[in-house]
């Protein structure tokens, strides 16, 4: 089944050099247009070369969203990349969005879309010994993305880790 993703988890993992994870587990990942162009992937920016060999590749796919009405009455409430994330994920039957903003992961759950996002992303990577620490993988995406955690939910993580010495 497809799976679509918002600018977020694209960009973040491809700053901090791990925009593969996406391809090594969930396979092809569809983007509407507006998430193409938030990623800004013709100028000369951190993770803009990982994502144009991504879409080279042919594992990121631009697809064209086809209700522009749901885009409208979605970006009431959300930025246009999240609208036709959102849009676009409901048009495909998506397996999987992977969204990282909280207002967006709210309307997702509440129209039965399957949501997770860069953390999901490296927990599971972490989990099936792709990552050697947890830790520094969530301070590099802080420290180089501007990524965004709660220190409640950084803690909850960090604590999961601890049994493996990362």
């Amino acid at each position: 089944m497809p799976v679509v993703s918002n600018t977020s988890p694209i960009l973040n993992l491809a700053i901090i050099g791990k925009l593969s994870l996406l391809h090594e587990q969930l396979g092809e990942i569809l983007i509407p247009k507006a998430v193409l162009d938030e990623l800004r992937v013709e100028e000369d920016l951190p993770g803009s070369s990982d994502i144009r060999n991504a879409i080279e590749l042919g594992w990121l796919v631009v697809k064209k969203v086809l209700d522009q009405n749901q885009v409208r009455i979605l970006a009431l409430e959300l930025d246009r990349g999240e609208s036709e994330a959102i849009a676009l994920a409901l048009q495909v039957e998506a397996e999987w969005i992977l969204v990282d903003e909280r207002e967006a992961r709210k309307i997702c759950k509440e129209l039965g879309l399957k949501v997770t996002g860069v953390l999901g992303i490296i927990l599971k990577a972490w989990r099936n010994g792709k990552l050697s620490s947890l830790k520094k993988i969530i301070e590099e995406l802080i420290s180089k993305a501007g990524f965004r955690i709660s220190d409640e939910l950084y803690q909850s993580i960090l604590k999961e880790s601890r049994g493996n010495n990362n």
